[in-house]
């Protein structure tokens, strides 16, 4: 890749990073376990060389087989915590999957020498980006809705109080509207789209790397292998797309075979174009609006990559669905009580769907099955705080 843009120039769909993989395997220099962080595979990133490395990605997966819908329908439940840091493992900086897909943003930023950078966001895409270029040196404009998680404001506030080049511009809205004004008042004047799926395809490959470390050797295998179900929380849906990439790509090293997760994306009955366009056997959601969940992160109306999240589930033998903002209270407030782990609220729709999924028949007896927690639930404390 010797030139940067956003979208294909052909189409107007997002871009995907291809590898030589043929070449890679013969060279079989491509995996690093002695890294505690994402770059442990850096052979199947965009820049393997000269990066800098933040300590972000390689988090665990922990056992929950004593959930009580695991223990009645007898399968193995795993969460493979994104959020607060855990001993020996790797740790996101600001305590979010964002952060994998921020990280090669930033380092490609650096490599192709862009120095102004924006971003409209939920939240924690803004928080990352504010990070890392807060890390780097380069200027970043975070666009984000005004009833954003204070916590989350208040981290982006205070960099861009201490750093002129972070720039914190709230509007009235979601991320709809964030990306309207991105359009109409940053990129113009050179700001650098990366916004998801509209980047050439980097921050697709950063979140990949959580289907790696799925697939290596961990408490689900001691072999290179994958769970029977994902359950994803599925906002803009990268992850899944980086995901689905990382599967195929170690199929064709050769670490996998052709087995792959039932895909379940998890949405807010309050947003969910994918779960209607999912149960109407469409190619693509329909255009629609915005609602009012407390998984901020699951609030995204649309985006140009959602026809190809559709794909990927359908394919996989997977399903979509939406969860109710009771059922997502209740899951966060329980997880909290059994477990004092900080899952967000995105990660307690997806405990909540897990009695559904196996009434529905998607998760089934003897079954691996894992539930991504994409954050920490510190970031949403004013909202959250009643529940624990």
């Amino acid at each position: 890749m010797d030139k940067v843009f956003n979208l294909c120039e052909v189409d107007n769909r997002p871009l995907q990073i291809i590898y030589d993989t043929a070449k890679i395997k013969q060279q079989n220099n491509w995996y690093h376990p002695e890294r505690k962080s994402l770059w442990r595979f850096s052979g199947l990133l965009p820049i393997n060389e000269d990066y800098m490395d933040f300590g972000e990605g390689h988090t665990p997966l922990l056992e929950y087989h004593d959930h009580s819908v695991a223990t009645k329908h007898g399968f193995k439940l795993y969460i493979k915590d994104e959020g607060k840091g855990h001993v020996g493992y790797g740790q996101n900086p600001t305590h979010s999957f964002k952060d994998r897909g921020m990280a090669i943003v930033i380092n490609m930023a650096k490599y192709f020498g862009l120095d102004k950078l924006v971003v409209p966001t939920q939240g924690n895409a803004g928080d990352s980006l504010a990070y890392y270029a807060n890390q780097t040196g380069i200027s970043a404009a975070i666009i984000m809705p005004d009833d954003t998680p204070m916590p989350i404001q208040g981290s982006v506030a205070a960099m861009s109080y201490h750093n002129p080049k972070i720039i914190l511009d709230m509007v009235k809205g979601t991320i709809k509207e964030a990306g309207e004004k991105m359009k109409s008042d940053y990129v113009p004047k050179g700001f650098f789209n990366v916004a998801t799926f509209q980047e050439p395809g980097w921050r697709i490959d950063g979140k990949k790397t959580m289907g790696l470390e799925l697939a290596e050797p961990n408490v689900l295998s001691d072999r290179w292998e994958l769970p029977d179900v994902i359950l994803y929380p599925t906002g803009g849906g990268t992850g899944i797309l980086g995901m689905n990439k990382a599967f195929d790509e170690l199929e064709q090293l050769g670490m996998i075979d052709s087995k792959r997760p039932r895909i379940i994306a998890v949405q807010s009955q309050a947003t969910q174009p994918i779960t209607k366009a999912f149960n109407n056997d469409a190619f693509e959601p329909e255009k629609t609006e915005a609602g009012n969940t407390l998984a901020v992160g699951l609030n995204v109306a649309g985006g140009v990559g959602h026809f190809k999240v559709l794909d990927i589930v359908n394919k996989s033998g997977g399903s979509s669905i939406a969860i109710s903002e009771d059922e997502i209270a209740l899951h966060l407030s329980q997880i909290w009580n059994e477990k004092h782990w900080w899952i967000c609220p995105e990660a307690a729709a997806c405990m909540a769907a897990l009695s559904p999924l196996v009434d529905r028949g998607d998760i089934k007896k003897d079954d691996q099955v894992v539930v991504f927690n994409t954050g920490s639930f510190e970031k949403y404390l004013p909202n959250v705080r009643h529940l624990l």
